[in-house]
């Protein structure tokens, strides 16, 4: 449910998901995600504000993903949470 532009963390989507001790658990959950699953994994970051990917290919194809979505990053690859975390609100789907 997080909403194009928008980042959460790892942590983030633990809580919400009643679970506040599980972030390592969300990302063995993102990675183990099938290709097309159509699940927006490129909108979860660690708690560094980072892309957290190891490999260099999908980090790279992560922060285009996001790019294209309007998220910035700054010149040591960080994203603004200020500026671009989700609130945990809710986005209506359009019709």
């Amino acid at each position: 449910m997080v909403p194009p532009g928008k980042v959460a963390t790892y942590k983030q989507i633990a809580v919400l998901a009643a679970s506040p001790l599980a972030a390592r658990q969300v990302g063995y959950a993102m990675a183990a995600l099938p290709p097309g699953s159509g699940i927006p994994w490129q909108r979860i970051v660690n708690s560094r504000n980072e892309i957290p990917i190891k490999d260099p290919a999908a980090a790279v194809a992560q922060r285009q993903r996001l790019i294209f979505e309007g998220v910035l990053f700054n010149a040591q690859g960080q994203i603004d949470l200020k500026t671009f975390c989700w609130d945990g609100k809710q986005v209506e789907k359009e019709s």
